[in-house]
């Protein structure tokens, strides 16, 4: 091409791009659209207006998803409402096209949406990530499937008879009220059942529930007593691990209102319920439910900010109590629903720990208490297997999970980059946790040692020791690197498994061995005693009741409070001393915690630019790793009823800070469950 035609062309190009856009002919009703643009920024947490052109008049509606153009790049977005005028004195930038016809944002969601983003000093457009699932176009396009048409009997509440209440609680949901309880819920009882049964209730009362469990495996218990109690095609599940189209199938089944009930992991917490009747969280301890992205809700919290905003009911329920559910109780938002001590001996096994009953063993080998596998253990599962199926709690993956110099008891630490050492296998030389450099040779830096010693053990080695110990029988293993089982049959077996991945034994287990646990209440984290307690009556409960001959030891002190509310299966009382402890110390619930993390120099500028309240203290700063860097962590503590406004000026001043552009991120997490 000649040099005059290339400059010809490259006018005409430049003539394009500085033309000013063809007028766009406005929509004749309400031609202003209020926008909420997926933006990061926080300082851009705001509606924008844009003009709605008349060829999108009919389908730009509230609710839907549009694309717009902003700042020169074009960004998703919810249309929130139509407006006849807008505040902005210039040209409204015209909507580039509607997504997807489908309202996918009801007021009640965007309600929600910005109350949790308001409560933990995140943005709007990260709770609605959140709330609202990708789309598929195709899925989307589908002709909804029929689903059963007539009216929900009432539920039969004998599930419930055991709990002084539970009748009234199933009377007052199928009547449309709102009844708050923290349910501690029996072994040896069917829990899943009573569970449906109070969604049964609700939806015979004309309204919709909402059911979240940590776990999947949960999450299928539930699923399969809701298909039982109301029939096919009433209920939806939803979990993280579906697959989009079927994930975006089933949420917009709730959506349209073709189902009113859906029970679900984390994901399922936002699910879109019209007239939401019920609220309920199975084991609400269980760190799970702690979203672990951005702005980082608690599933509980936003059930209770549901309750609430919809005057529904709600339902904690689990073997356990957490220090909140017993907060809500002592301000009278819930009130307990709890069986009779004489109701719960009769569900519950026998349960001892190492210095109960067995005095003649430590007068014979005085060093058996520490072991870890006492001979009081090794006597149970031997009495016990000859009746059934024996469950081994090991609180530690892996074969050996820490390890130590045999010499000086030193913790062996990696020789490149000093991380904790570990044996993965029996043949396996030793490793190192961070770096994953195999440590051989390796010599001791305090004291020039060769010789390596278990600090710990794992699940492996102690299956291992186990076999040996029992030879002939037969060993199964339940964790996440040889697969969790969720049932095991009645025949007997030693059944070994991490917390968390116990599986069902028909008929029950015949004893539990709760190996170890000082491990768990050892965890450096502020609710190490919380999560022991969990852990153990979450196996100890699928043992038989102690009249058909259920036993638990447990490898611990018995005098320790934590131990305590197992040997009297007592989960409500610790709660509320757990509960005591921290309103003394100044701790979440009675209190609020912001953990700020990122470079010190951008953790102070926030600080400096903060409101904060009066009285707010500072904690810190510590040095702590995230995501494999060294960075720093701070703590702001406030009283309860300054919450609000404590995450309000975090946020706030991290929009001023973002809006500077702040270089060094900084992650905001209040009330994080792990705080150390």
């Amino acid at each position: 091409m000649e040099k005059g035609a290339v400059h010809e062309q490259l006018a005409l190009v430049r003539a394009r791009v500085s033309a000013p856009p063809k007028p766009v002919q406005p929509a004749e009703d309400r031609p202003v659209a209020r926008i909420a643009v997926d933006l990061e920024p926080p300082h851009l947490d705001r509606y924008f207006d844009y003009a709605v052109p008349a060829k999108l008049a009919e389908t730009a509606q509230p609710g839907v998803r549009v694309r717009v153009r902003f700042a020169g790049r074009l960004v998703d977005g919810f249309l929130i409402e139509r407006c006849e005028s807008s505040d902005f004195t210039g040209s409204l930038v015209p909507i580039e096209r509607v997504l997807s016809p489908e309202p996918v944002l009801s007021p009640d969601l965007l309600a929600l949406a910005r109350q949790v983003a308001d409560a933990y000093s995140g943005t709007l457009a990260d709770v609605l990530r959140l709330v609202i699932p990708p789309r598929h176009a195709a899925t989307e396009a589908e002709k909804p499937s029929p689903r059963p048409l007539g009216p929900i009997q009432a539920p039969d509440p004998a599930p419930w008879s055991a709990y002084p209440g539970g009748a009234g609680f199933l009377g007052a949901l199928a009547s449309g009220e709102a009844p708050r309880a923290v349910w501690t819920v029996l072994p040896n009882s069917d829990a899943y059942g009573a569970l449906a049964a109070a969604v049964q209730a609700t939806l015979a009362g004309g309204r919709g529930a909402v059911v979240i469990a940590a776990t999947g495996r949960d999450v299928a218990r539930i699923d399969l007593a809701l298909t039982k109690a109301l029939g096919e095609g009433r209920h939806v599940a939803l979990t993280a691990d579906l697959g989009a189209a079927e994930r975006y199938r089933r949420w917009l089944a709730l959506s349209r209102g073709q189902v009113r009930a859906v029970v679900g992991t984390a994901a399922a917490q936002f699910a879109p319920i019209d007239s939401l009747g019920l609220v309920a969280i199975w084991d609400d301890a269980d760190s799970g439910h702690a979203t672990r992205l951005a702005p980082y809700p608690h599933a509980r919290e936003v059930l209770l900010m549901r309750a609430h905003q919809a005057k529904a009911g709600a339902l904690i329920a689990g073997y356990t109590a957490t220090a909140e559910a017993a907060h809500l109780v002592q301000r009278h938002w819930a009130r307990p629903l709890a069986a009779p001590r004489a109701v719960v001996r009769d569900h519950t096994p026998r349960v001892f720990a190492l210095n109960e009953e067995r005095g003649r063993d430590r007068e014979l080998n005085p060093g058996a208490v520490a072991g870890h596998l006492p001979p009081q253990a090794i006597r149970l599962a031997r009495e016990a297997l000859a009746h059934g199926p024996v469950l081994v709690q090991v609180p530690r993956s892996g074969y050996r999970p820490r390890l130590a110099c045999a010499q000086c008891r030193e913790t062996a630490r990696c020789a490149h980059c000093n991380g904790p050492l570990a044996q993965p296998g029996p043949r396996q030389d030793p490793k190192c946790g961070w770096c994953g450099r195999a440590a051989t040779p390796w010599s001791c830096r305090n004291c020039n040692g060769v010789a390596l010693r278990s600090r710990a053990t794992g699940v492996h080695r102690s299956a291992e020791e186990l076999g040996r110990a029992f030879p002939g029988t037969l060993v199964r293993e339940s964790n996440a690197a040889r697969g969790v089982i969720d049932v095991v049959p009645g025949e007997p077996a030693l059944v070994l498994a991490t917390p968390g991945a116990e599986p069902l034994a028909d008929g029950g287990y015949a004893a539990a061995l709760l190996l170890d646990a000082p491990e768990i209440l050892n965890l450096p984290t502020l609710r190490a005693a919380e999560q022991a307690v969990r852990r153990w009556l979450g196996a100890a409960a699928l043992v038989r009741p102690a009249s058909r001959g259920g036993a638990v030891l447990l490898c611990a002190d018995g005098t320790l409070p934590a131990a305590q509310a197992v040997l009297r299966w007592d989960p409500a009382a610790f709660a509320r001393r757990e509960l005591a402890d921290r309103t003394e110390l100044g701790y979440p619930p009675s209190a609020r915690i912001a953990e700020l993390t990122g470079p010190y120099p951008a953790l102070r500028e926030i600080l400096d630019l903060a409101d904060l309240p009066d009285g707010a203290q500072l904690l810190g700063p510590v040095p702590v790793q995230r995501a494999g860097e060294q960075t720093e962590r701070i703590l702001v503590r406030c009283d309860r009823a300054d919450g609000a406004r404590l995450a309000k000026a975090l946020k706030s001043a991290l929009g001023v800070r973002t809006a500077k552009h702040g270089a060094d991120p900084v992650w905001i997490r209040i009330d994080p469950v792990d705080l150390a």
